[in-house]
């Protein structure tokens, strides 16, 4: 008998279209013998056929599809991840004075091929590979790359796409990902040792840094190492990104020492303002924008309805925390400072998003608040502190990354379950490894390649002296006054 093809094809769309035999509920349908005489006998066992196998067929496309999501959101979290690098850029390149803007350009720019390279060519194997609780890192494999399973499905052989699927995501979407993080921590030192680093000796501390600093971090916590074993939390990086880049940062300024003249024998310090402060607050925007792919990437999924409504507290988390610590900075600034600071304002932003980052999967949104908000008020203390031990941070890396970060990590133990005394074991143990290592690198380059630009260049600035160009040609540099 033939079968109604267009009726069998309506039924199939019909039940593949999420309904089911309860909603075919013939008895309540008119008609609905007229269904059955159009598609035959043999229609109907294709039907009930399908019926059978629509569970099976369901399961495998859920499966495709949770590994389509979660893979696109790697790849889109850590476009904005990437784009926090642009922020940091505009920060401190309007922070600087012009003479040293370029370079600035140049040093962030640098710094993200730096880190794509060293963390492709060996960060993530030490990172990720073959970590487990009584390893101090993984593999010193060189290089990562696809896994064999993809390459074979990329040749066309279709057997190889459940072994792919059943892996949750692609294997570079992953990669990507992990990666921009390290370039986050590497811009972090950038920032604080403006105006008198050299360049080409601030790329090798950035090779170190992201090649072997933060992958051995990375192991002992994200990737599996003795930290995670005994239950530090810290879930998108407040300690693993920010503090570390803090205590890389905190060590390059004691090395490389101040600006000329930024702290005067009288014991008063030298106002150097930012050169161009609608860069410095577009900056922090951008990074105020990346941060929702920093902090709701990190779910590492987008599977189901749990991560969705996960990522939607993550992220309103986030905005919180920032919000918070912009107006709890801006009212501490001028009892602290002695003014209403802007720029004060500006990283008690970046101080709240530090801050939460190591909880931001909170339910109770009033704490992101709170947490926000004392880590804003610990970056205009921190700033006020930084000149008192004279210790020059151009752009106030070290109390918005160091400080504000290793209060978020703490605070986890308030809100989201942490382990008071587990979360202090890693902060010092991340901190006194993250410091005497980058301590330990910068005095290599200093002795050996030379940390600092001389004194001449320092009053031309690195623009001209070491690029030969001028952010800003129109403008005539002045001789400083000490």
């Amino acid at each position: 008998m033939q079968i109604g093809t267009d009726a069998i094809r309506q039924t199939f769309n019909f039940i593949c279209s999420g309904n089911s035999l309860d909603r075919l509920n013939l008895s309540q349908r008119g008609k609905p013998h007229l269904m059955w005489r159009k598609i035959g006998i043999g229609g109907l066992a294709v039907v009930l056929l399908v019926m059978l196998c629509l569970p099976v067929a369901r399961a495998a496309l859920d499966s495709e599809a949770q590994f389509v999501l979660n893979t696109f959101s790697f790849l889109i979290w850590g476009v904005l991840v990437m784009w926090m690098c642009a922020g940091f850029t505009m920060l401190e390149s309007g922070s600087v004075r012009t003479k040293n803007a370029s370079v600035i350009c140049l040093k962030n720019i640098g710094l993200y091929s730096i880190a794509g390279l060293t963390f492709y060519l060996i960060g993530y194997n030490i990172m990720y590979v073959g970590v487990d609780a009584s390893d101090w890192f993984g593999s010193f494999q060189f290089l990562y790359g696809v896994s064999s399973d993809e390459i074979a499905l990329l040749e066309g052989n279709e057997s190889a796409a459940p072994a792919v699927i059943e892996n949750g995501y692609s294997v570079m979407s992953d990669w990507f990902f992990q990666m921009v993080f390290v370039a986050t921590t590497a811009s972090i030192v950038s920032g604080a040792l403006a105006e008198r680093v050299k360049l080409w000796s601030f790329f090798v501390f950035i090779i170190v840094l992201t090649a072997f600093i933060y992958p051995i971090i990375g192991s002992w916590t994200w990737g599996g190492g003795w930290l995670s074993d005994m239950g530090f939390q810290d879930f998108a990086g407040s300690t693993i990104v920010h503090s570390t880049g803090g205590w890389a940062a905190l060590a390059g300024t004691l090395i490389v020492g101040a600006r000329k003249g930024k702290f005067r024998k009288d014991g008063t310090v030298k106002v150097t303002p930012p050169s161009n402060v609608p860069a410095v607050t577009l900056g922090v925007f951008i990074l105020w924008l990346g941060w929702f792919g920093f902090n709701g990437g990190s779910q590492l999924a987008l599977g189901g309805a749990v991560d969705a409504v996960a990522i939607s507290n993550i992220l309103s988390n986030t905005n919180l925390a920032a919000a918070a610590g912009v107006m709890a900075a801006i009212s501490l600034s001028r009892p602290i400072l002695g003014r209403i600071d802007l720029l004060a304002g500006l990283n008690g932003a970046i101080g709240g998003l530090v801050a939460i980052t190591a909880g931001p999967d909170i339910v109770e949104h009033y704490w992101a608040i709170v947490i926000g908000a004392v880590g804003g008020s610990i970056c205009v203390v921190g700033l006020k502190l930084m000149e008192r031990l004279k210790i020059d941070d151009v752009v106030g890396a070290v109390p918005a990354h160091l400080f504000a970060g290793i209060w978020g990590t703490l605070a986890v133990c308030i809100a989201a379950g942490g382990n008071l005394l587990v979360q202090v074991i890693g902060i010092l143990a991340i901190g006194a490894f993250v410091f005497s290592v980058s301590g330990l690198a910068w005095l290599i380059i200093d002795k050996t390649l030379g940390a600092r630009i001389s004194l001449e260049v320092e009053d031309l600035g690195q623009d001209v002296a070491e690029l030969g160009i001028e952010a800003y040609p129109e403008f005539v540099v002045m001789p400083e006054e000490d």
